[in-house]
């Protein structure tokens, strides 16, 4: 908090010119002692910022003085403004500090970046969640971020898939993480390392016991890591099935990336109708039906024969369904 105020007092003195103590204070909702502090705390870093006693009196940057701020190029200005994603941030209740944020960095940027940076806002738009499904209610997102920033234990109660459903877990959450509009947030429950979905926690009680992070823990790249053996769980047999040039189109909005890569390394040349044969990855025979369902008729599942048996029954009730 104290880094964020003294980069808050440089870009309003840069962008105001001369402020009161006062009035910087009444800004950054401190007290008069506390920006005497901090002015100091400026003076020691080198900063050229000094003050004049009486009515018209200040405080002000030397002149000509910018923050380093300034030396972003126009593409790094630009990210800046791509990085934040309004959802995720006003679900952790950091939607108006992102905003300020912005409304800073935008302020302590020369004209021309300025205006670059306020046309990528105009023109882009960040959506994180998937078609077709609402938000996740999160009532304990701001609660696990605190843990996680403040390095505390957390217990919680927790919805499963498998039986018991609901389990009590006491949690050492290492981070959080958004993917596709949805929040997990990666701790240590006993020995191991787990990643558990926040959406699907029913009640959460802080405790009052700190712990330390693991040396060397890196949270991108442990979560490229689960990424990677979440894939090689999921998909642990193969299909061979037939795909229609729209089915094959269709591929990429429909299953993971591993399946859709999978089958274009895979995939045979086209026949005279444009089909391709090609070997899939599948979860189970159960799973891959419904998978293969959604295509219709621009799929034909050649094996494994326990598979093409399961497609063909499903197709029968649908023809019965339909025969009329």
């Amino acid at each position: 908090m104290r880094a964020s105020r003294l980069l808050s007092i440089l870009l309003l003195l840069q962008t105001r010119g001369r402020m009161t103590a006062r009035e910087l204070a009444d800004r950054l909702e401190v007290s008069v002692r506390t920006i005497y502090r901090d002015v100091e705390s400026l003076h020691a870093a080198g900063v050229p910022l000094y003050g004049d006693a009486g009515p018209s009196g200040g405080y002000q940057l030397l002149e000509g003085y910018r923050t380093r701020l300034t030396g972003l190029t126009a593409d790094e200005a630009e990210s800046m403004f791509l990085a934040g994603l309004p959802g995720p941030a006003a679900e952790l209740g950091l939607g108006s500090v992102v905003a300020a944020a912005q409304l800073k960095l935008k302020a302590a940027l020369p004209l021309e970046l300025r205006d670059r940076a306020e046309r990528i806002q105009e023109r882009f738009h960040l959506d994180a969640p998937g078609w077709y499904r609402e938000r996740d209610e999160l009532p304990f997102l701001p609660a696990v971020a605190e843990a996680v920033w403040n390095q505390r234990a957390i217990e919680v109660r927790y919805r499963r898939w498998a039986p018991p459903h609901l389990v009590n877990r006491r949690l050492e959450p290492y981070g959080l993480v958004v993917k596709a509009g949805r929040w997990y947030v990666v701790a240590r429950s006993g020995e191991q390392v787990r990643t558990y979905r926040v959406w699907q926690i029913q009640e959460l009680h802080p405790l009052d016991e700190g712990f330390e992070r693991p040396a060397g823990f890196v949270l991108a790249d442990y979560w490229l890591g689960y990424l990677r053996e979440f894939e090689e769980r999921l998909r642990q047999g193969q299909a061979t099935v037939r795909l229609s040039p729209r089915g094959l189109e269709r591929l990429g909005d429909m299953m993971t990336p591993g399946v859709v890569a999978a089958a274009r390394e895979s995939a045979s040349a086209p026949d005279a109708d444009g089909w391709v044969t090609a070997t899939l990855p599948i979860e189970g025979a159960e799973h891959a039906c419904s998978e293969f369902l959604r295509l219709g008729m621009d799929v034909e599942v050649l094996e494994p024969a326990g598979l093409r048996d399961l497609m063909r029954r499903h197709a029968a009730v649908l023809a019965r369904l339909y025969g009329e």
